[in-house]
């Protein structure tokens, strides 16, 4: 079947494709501004899910968007906290940390979760913004929009700005690459690490918050479907810079929208599950062409004392 395609369907492709990106980006940028202080945190998936219920649950009985995206923030923050006290203070392996925080987060709102199933609640609508929305093609993709797309399309190039730009951005890349350096010189360097641990697990807590007021409103259980392992290979991808995060996510948002074009259209360019595997794919060749080439690999390598233990001496 020729596979034909008009404006009004490029627009649509483009708002599905934006949409799409939306939990991947806010939970990659926050794990960036995480990694880039030195910690490694595994458990995106499960805070994913726990920020998911969190304002489910908050919205469905409050009807207060604040309130539910707060708690959905919060949930993803604490947890966050749980991951930092086991890998910042207490020194634990960070990747067993990460993987139980994940599989905590499953568990746990399976469980509280079961009452919720089916219930009506909030939803954050898109809201087109005058003028900007009716721009042929890219209004409706970038200008009509839920308010949490919004922030994530601003939150990219702000916290590129941040970290590359001022000091507070030195400062996290400081306990990231050099954590002993940055504490001879003044900087709390455990106070950083969990800072940007909690932001990174707020960020998150409010990708799960889009997943359940916003991209498909509703709870159910798994609802995140792995899109908390996209975004870590998403940091891996965008090479820890935050603007590259937002170019593979709308990547990531792309192929989503290339299925949907696929299934309306009836035509089958490639397998679905291949499709659903770019992102990992595209992470693999960019960490091969990273780690064949030394000048890359000293430019666009992980932080140096990522998932490093730090004891501060005396």
């Amino acid at each position: 079947m020729a596979l034909s395609v008009d404006l009004a369907n490029l627009a649509l492709l483009g708002q599905i494709a934006v949409n799409s990106s939306t939990a991947v980006l806010l939970a990659s940028l926050g794990e960036i501004v995480t990694e880039r202080s030195g910690v490694l945190n595994l458990g995106l998936e499960g805070m994913l899910l726990l920020g998911a219920l969190a304002g489910f649950a908050v919205g469905a009985a409050t009807g207060d968007p604040a309130a539910a995206l707060g708690a959905a923030a919060f949930a993803g923050a604490l947890a966050a906290l749980a991951h930092g006290f086991f890998a910042i203070t207490l020194g634990a392996n960070q990747v067993l940390s990460g993987l139980a925080l994940s599989l905590l987060g499953a568990g746990l709102t399976g469980v509280l979760g079961r009452d919720l199933l089916g219930a009506p609640g909030l939803v954050l609508a898109a809201i087109p913004l005058p003028r900007l929305s009716a721009i042929p093609v890219l209004g409706p993709a970038l200008f009509n929009q839920p308010p949490l797309t919004y922030l994530a399309l601003a939150l990219a190039p702000l916290l590129w700005w941040v970290l590359g730009r001022t000091r507070l951005g030195l400062l996290i890349r400081a306990c990231g690459e050099n954590a002993g350096a940055a504490y001879a010189s003044g900087v709390p360097v455990r106070m950083v690490r969990y800072g940007c641990t909690c932001f990174g697990g707020a960020l998150c807590g409010l990708g799960g918050a889009f997943l359940s007021l916003s991209y498909t409103p509703g709870w159910k259980e798994g609802m995140s479907a792995g899109q908390g392992w996209i975004a870590i290979a998403m940091v891996i991808f965008a090479l820890w810079k935050p603007l590259r995060a937002l170019f593979g996510s709308l990547l990531f948002g792309a192929l989503i929208a290339a299925q949907f074009l696929m299934q309306t259209a009836g035509v089958q360019w490639a397998p679905v599950w291949l499709l659903r595997a770019m992102p990992y794919l595209l992470t693999i060749i960019v960490l091969t062409l990273v780690h064949a080439s030394p000048r890359l690999r000293r430019r666009s390598g992980p932080p140096a004392n990522l998932g490093r233990f730090f004891r501060p001496e005396g």
